[in-house]
């Protein structure tokens, strides 16, 4: 049997003729678009219909693209990665499409992104490259990591790489889920489990680590910033999401927060007139924390398993 599968996940896409032999092995029959970052509503509205799967990045999927897709052959929507944010998830169900992403798999990579993103704040490791390039020989005086608090919102397999991490440092540890943080992970690494507020009045830096929900969108807005320490970090490694960026620009200016290292925001990519490219003190990556070879390369694997499974599930009558 032949499949028409869209492709729109740009790791998936970078590494893609890596897959074909398998994507030839289950009769996948792949389509590639041009977009960057991620697709619009209304460029998936145009061609969703003709595909019996997707392979997604950050794409999208309302309701509206989904019931376009139903109408046509839409069967199976598979997510590269973890977060499902973005997938209109309970309309999916109603409408018979099954769904599935890859969770678990990205901690030591996300982790290693948010650790290198807190020395740079602490060392400003990146600041003193740039002034070398160009003749000068600045010396900043840094931070010293031993002893300050960090508070890792998320405690998840993310939040626990990141825990493991800033122990070896010296940090003192916080961690605010909704979920029960295991005890026996809070023994080993020391981590206290804390309400938010505590969180935010307590820690020098404060780590994201989780998923955006709808009950955590803009979880730091003015008020939160307002709670925090004096002078606090912020590093994102999870969702633009769920930091509030009108909120955070004038935390920014008025020094409540002293720093900040984004990987991801509220919308990507970021405009190059977008305010927060004014502050010397925050830190833009590319929304590309989980990025490394050796696990694109896994999660391929693993997202073309999950659709192979999911089609066939389609195909033998069975609901989501």
């Amino acid at each position: 049997m032949t499949w028409r599968v869209l492709i729109t996940c740009p790791p998936m896409i970078m590494t893609i003729d890596q897959c074909q032999e398998r994507f030839r092995q289950e009769g996948f029959e792949i389509h590639v678009p041009e977009f960057q970052q991620q697709m619009s509503e209304a460029a998936l509205c145009e061609l969703i219909a003709e595909f019996d799967g997707v392979i997604a990045g950050d794409d999208p999927f309302s309701a509206k693209v989904l019931e376009i897709g139903r109408q046509g052959k839409l069967k199976a929507l598979a997510k590269w990665g973890i977060g499902v944010d973005a997938i209109a998830l309970d309309r999916a169900k109603e409408l018979g499409i099954f769904t599935s992403n890859t969770p678990n798999v990205f901690g030591d990579e996300v982790a290693d992104v948010a650790l290198g993103y807190t020395i740079l704040i602490a060392r400003q490791l990146h600041r003193m490259d740039s002034a070398v390039r160009q003749g000068q020989w600045l010396k900043v005086q840094g931070t010293s990591l031993r002893g300050k608090v960090a508070g890792i919102i998320g405690v998840g397999s993310i939040g626990r790489a990141i825990a493991r991490r800033f122990q070896v440092l010296g940090l003192d540890l916080l961690g605010y889920d909704v979920f029960p943080i295991d005890a026996a992970f809070c023994q080993e690494t020391g981590l206290q489990s804390v309400s938010l507020t505590d969180l935010l009045t307590q820690a020098d830096v404060i780590v994201l680590a989780c998923n955006l929900t709808p009950d955590n969108f803009h979880l730091l807005n003015q008020a939160a910033f307002e709670q925090m320490k004096e002078g606090g970090w912020i590093v994102n490694v999870a969702r633009g999401g769920l930091i509030d960026e009108s909120a955070l620009i004038p935390a920014l200016e008025n020094g409540k927060v002293a720093a900040a290292a984004l990987d991801v925001f509220e919308s990507e990519p970021l405009a190059a007139d977008h305010p927060l490219n004014t502050f010397d003190q925050v830190i833009r990556g590319s929304h590309n924390s989980s990025n490394t070879r050796e696990a694109v390369l896994r999660v391929n694997q693993i997202a073309i398993d999950n659709l192979v499974r999911d089609l066939n599930r389609a195909v033998a009558g069975e609901t989501p």
